[in-house]
């Protein structure tokens, strides 16, 4: 089973896609704008890919800086409860599949899974 948490507004979200479907991937896609991930999630897809919640974060978004995220005294919880509350803040695209994750950034980078 594979899913691409995904924005359609985002040209780099679309290109990936795009390329699963050229390669006869069909994925679960979710619109995480609509469907956040939830606290829980979040914690499981960080294990799969590998990173913190930091890493995770688009830091260019207004709403990062709104919510002071950036500062050493942000914990992990505190960032991954931003994320869940705030899915603008969740870096896209992200591919998962066969229980790895990475972030289609750039695109061609969700192949490296298949």
């Amino acid at each position: 089973m594979a899913v691409l948490y995904h924005n359609p507004r985002c040209s780099k979200s679309r290109a990936a896609l795009a390329l699963l479907r050229e390669r006869n991937v069909a994925p679960d896609v979710v619109r995480y704008l609509e469907t956040p991930p939830d606290e829980a999630a979040l914690r499981e897809l960080l294990d799969k890919l590998g990173m913190t919640p930091l890493e995770l974060m688009r830091r260019g978004e207004a709403r990062y800086r709104e919510l002071g995220l950036k500062g050493a005294d942000v914990s992990d919880d505190d960032r991954i409860r931003a994320l869940a509350e705030n899915p603008i803040l969740i870096e896209r695209p992200i591919f998962i599949t066969g229980g790895k994750a990475v972030i289609g950034r750039p695109p061609e980078r969700v192949l490296e899974l298949l």
